[in-house]
């Protein structure tokens, strides 16, 4: 996001008649890995009286890495924000937070129906135990008993040792891209996300071909679909704006290694070898 951009925006709504209301920024977006600028997002929400979220669901654990939670610098002044710490945590499935400002009870009082058929109030214990109209879920298991429990187990600093890990994996795949030829970063890392193509034998030098994207965007699917036939590996790939299909690697497992980095390469090369 643009701050300077998002001014802009805001002051065309109000002048085609709407209400700006909320911001929604993003801490780690699902293709790129990238992260909104909060801080200065923050000032504008803050001079025109929005609400802002921040939908930290990938990018919110970084805030556990002492390396590398500046990404997340302004978080701290938001209304609300979304974390999933069944991603780069690993939490159990599923294990998602909205963290909230306000201490009003605001879930309750926006969604809670007091559904006699659920909830009843006439119960030997004190009924302000039961969650369940008091978020969207409902009925739902409790999610932060999954992370409580890995945190004790794995402690803070167990747990930052994972996100710094990731990182530290991310960019070494991405530093041994640049030493292979038919490798090509869509995009230097922000995040454990690594984009890239796999440039193969029959197109490399030929970038200036008017069909050079089109025949790169195939080539993406027709390694997918050999790495799955083979079981050697599972990696997503997907257009993005003018781009065409590239791989997006998602660095996030604890138990991967450089070892592994260099088995992917490996393999990607092989598979590739006669496209």
């Amino acid at each position: 996001m643009i701050p300077e951009d998002l001014e802009r925006q805001i002051s065309l709504a109000e002048a085609e008649g709407a209400v700006p209301f909320l911001v929604s920024a993003t801490s780690g977006t699902t293709v790129l890995g990238a992260f909104d600028p909060l801080e200065a997002i923050a000032d504008v929400c803050q001079r025109r009286g929005l609400w802002l979220h921040v939908d930290a669901a990938w990018g919110g654990s970084v805030l556990l890495s002492q390396t590398h939670r500046h990404l997340l610098d302004g978080i701290q002044r938001a209304d609300s924000v979304a974390w999933n710490p069944h991603k780069l945590l690993t939490a159990g499935l599923q294990c998602s937070a909205l963290l909230l400002r306000d201490t009003t009870n605001l879930l309750k009082r926006c969604h809670g129906s007091q559904a006699s058929y659920l909830f009843q109030q006439d119960k030997f214990y004190d009924v302000a135990l039961d969650t369940g109209d008091k978020v969207v879920q409902c009925g739902r298991r409790v999610d932060c008993l999954k992370l409580w429990l890995m945190w004790k187990a794995q402690g803070g600093q167990g747990l930052e040792r994972r996100v710094n890990q990731a990182f530290a994996l991310a960019r070494y795949l991405a530093e041994e891209m640049k030493k292979r030829e038919g490798f090509e970063l869509v995009m230097e890392p922000e995040f454990v996300n690594v984009c890239f193509w796999f440039v193969p034998p029959s197109l490399r030098g030929k970038q200036e071909s008017l069909d050079y994207s089109e025949r790169l965007a195939k080539v993406a699917p027709v390694l997918k679909e050999r790495m799955v036939k083979e079981g050697s590996m599972m990696i997503g790939y997907q257009p993005h704006g003018t781009r065409g299909n590239f791989f997006r690697l998602i660095v996030a497992n604890p138990a991967l290694t450089q070892a592994d980095m260099d088995f992917l390469l490996n393999e990607l090369e092989r598979l590739g070898q006669d496209l």
